[in-house]
């Protein structure tokens, strides 16, 4: 792993030996290092504000999945990121469809990140916020029976009531962010920090990440490259109407490593 951005020394030179100290290049970089390169931003003196980021691959030709999924077109690393970034998170929110393609399972506590979490007031795992307007999931699935921190379902005050009812009973919380049957965006980040989430990211799939942009709720975007082409007609990684006018967001940071480049971009 090496940083490419910002620039430093460390990047530019590597030391003796073939390692470099803060860009890191010709080692793999510990946890801890991963932590603070996306650590999220220090609350101010109101105290801590709801911070939305989505955490997206896509290849080379602009696929964020291949056969339906993202697996095939991530790496080891890319992996290791993920599970950073859900460590440092009060909450992971994502799209019923992705959940029911990728197979989601409850959160895991990681014995790594157990102090860090405590200190900062944090559950042992994140908890897992799914947006569905329709309720159409599988409630008997782990990820609503047995996750270490309650699974939430965002949807709408007009969502119906015999499925909200089979989401308590199977051990889900639902929480209410929108007037009609559908999630409002800037409602459920609302919702999720009036619970306490203030530490927000998204694993989309495509269509709900397409949402929080529209509705300009989305505050970064960890995105990572992959070195692949694929072609054909896989979905990128945001979708659903375009915006008025595109969202511009600033570089942060870069990091890279096996030609993967695993980028931050904030709210420019």
């Amino acid at each position: 792993m090496r940083r490419l951005f910002p620039v430093t020394d460390e990047t530019a030179a590597p030391a003796p030996g073939g390692a470099s100290g803060e860009g890191g290049a010709g080692r793999e970089w510990g946890l801890a290092e991963l932590a603070a390169a996306y650590a999220y931003p220090e609350p101010g003196a109101g105290g801590p504000l709801p911070w939305l980021r989505a955490n997206m691959v896509s290849t080379l030709d602009g696929a964020a999945q291949h056969d339906g999924r993202s697996q095939p077109i991530s790496s080891a690393t890319d992996m290791r990121i993920f599970g950073t970034l859900r460590a440092l998170a009060d909450v992971v929110v994502v799209g019923a469809e992705t959940v029911r393609q990728e197979g989601y399972r409850p959160a895991r506590a990681r014995a790594e990140f157990a102090a860090t979490r405590e200190a900062a007031g944090q559950a042992l795992a994140p908890a897992i916020a799914v947006v569905t307007a329709s309720l159409d999931l599988d409630f008997s699935l782990p990820l609503f029976t047995s996750p270490l921190v309650p699974t939430l379902v965002l949807t709408g005050a007009a969502a119906a009531a015999d499925r909200v009812a089979t989401a308590e009973k199977a051990g889900a919380r639902v929480v209410t962010a929108g007037d009609g049957i559908g999630v409002d965006p800037a409602r459920a980040v609302q919702a999720l920090a009036a619970l306490g989430h203030t530490r927000l990211l998204t694993e989309g799939g495509p269509r709900l990440l397409g949402q929080l942009v529209a509705a300009g709720v989305l505050d970064e975007l960890c995105l990572t490259v992959s070195p692949m082409l694929t072609a054909g007609g896989a979905q990128r990684i945001a979708g659903g109407p375009a915006v008025t006018v595109p969202r511009r967001f600033a570089l942060v940071s870069m990091l890279e490593e096996d030609g993967f480049l695993f980028t931050r971009y904030g709210r420019s």
